[in-house]
């Protein structure tokens, strides 16, 4: 009776050893903000999204794209950047008045080729009664609470459209 409960024991202790070892090659590893996001993966990103939604709304003269990432994650060489990202098209004609666009959070994850990230997958929450609980699905808990409250804090990435605008109507 004895060995086969230190039989057990020992059974129950080496499967805990192999579940605890399978499990930590599965961690999600969270890097925060912008700092290790390439300058190409920023261009790459902002392509991206024009390109996505240059036809879907009103036609402008111009578009831009500028995103605010809360963090990364890198699994099997693929990087999830998780990110508040804010598009807008514009006319030379009305200047930095809006003609069209949209600010909502969105994952999107790149892999990369040599020197080239490709997107491989856009993300967006769904709407009405559909978007919180898509968001949970879209993003960590770390990141969750800032893609549901970032829009109130949208002043910053206008100010930044405000300046790129600038530059392309001083063109």
């Amino acid at each position: 009776m004895r060995n086969t409960s230190l039989r057990l024991s020992i059974l129950f202790l080496l499967l805990g050893a192999l579940i605890l070892v399978s499990c930590s090659g599965n961690e999600v590893k969270l890097q925060d903000g912008d700092n290790h996001i390439a300058e190409e993966m920023d261009k790459v990103i902002s392509d991206y999204i024009i390109q996505k939604y240059s036809s879907s709304y009103y036609p402008t003269d111009k578009q831009f794209e500028i995103h605010k990432v809360f963090g990364t994650n890198e699994t099997d060489g693929i990087i999830s950047v998780y990110m508040w990202s804010y598009y807008a098209g514009f006319n030379k004609e009305t200047g930095k008045e809006i003609q069209a666009g949209h600010s909502l959070p969105a994952v999107i994850r790149l892999s990369k080729d040599e020197e080239n990230y490709s997107v491989i997958e856009y993300i967006e929450p769904q709407d009405g009664s559909l978007y919180d609980s898509s968001l949970k699905k879209m993003f960590p808990k770390k990141y969750l609470k800032l893609a549901q409250l970032n829009n109130g804090k949208i002043q910053n990435l206008e100010r930044e459209m405000d300046k790129i605008v600038e530059q392309w109507l001083e063109e």
